[in-house]
């Protein structure tokens, strides 16, 4: 006789602590693991958005600027779905004041994974569907391995992929395409 699985919720993560690298899908506690290429990635990622966009919306010719750009930071879809994309942001013009708490509660408008051998099947699969469900306009996925941006938009019948850029690129991808953004930087290239 197999024995049951306990689901977890939300309540059994607050319980670990603000800096246990973890996070809840469909109420499987699952563990965060990153490697030296993965930290680079996300910190290439925030490191281009950050100072173009992570600040108010300017009318003049300065940076695009208009939202709040996190990493890692830990979200609560649901009870059970409480997860930590590797980069995150929302729209200032939907959330005017920055998200805080433990977890945040305020759901994304665009969310960026970067795929790890631990992570990539969930990423993939069931993080995904938690961020359809919640109707996060945009979901960009980072393949190390194969070198490629992947960058999604939401539909009604699933997310659409609206283009697939690769190191040697200056590409403009939405929701930032009023910024050229060189993918390569991702990747450890030097662009």
């Amino acid at each position: 006789m197999a024995v049951a699985h306990k689901l977890k919720d939300l309540d059994d993560l607050l319980a670990l602590g603000e800096d246990a690298r973890a996070e809840l899908v469909n109420g499987d506690l699952c563990g965060i693991e990153t490697s030296g290429e993965h930290s680079d990635a996300q910190a290439q990622m925030t490191g281009f958005l950050q100072p173009h966009f992570g600040r108010p919306a300017r009318r003049d010719d300065g940076p695009p600027g208009g939202w709040w750009i996190y990493v890692e930071s830990t979200i609560a879809f649901s009870l059970r779905d409480v997860l930590r994309p590797d980069v995150a942001g929302w729209r200032r013009d939907r959330v005017p004041s920055r998200p805080t708490g433990f977890p945040v509660r305020e759901l994304p408008d665009w969310v960026c994974e970067v795929l790890s051998p631990s992570t990539a099947r969930r990423d993939l699969n069931e993080k995904r569907r938690v961020y359809h469900a919640a109707k996060v306009g945009h979901y960009w996925v980072i393949d190390l391995e194969k070198e490629t941006l992947t960058a999604l938009r939401w539909s009604l019948d699933g997310y659409v992929i609206v283009a697939v850029h690769g190191p040697g690129e200056l590409a403009r991808i939405e929701p930032f395409e009023a910024m050229e953004f060189p993918v390569g930087v991702v990747f450890g290239r030097e662009e």
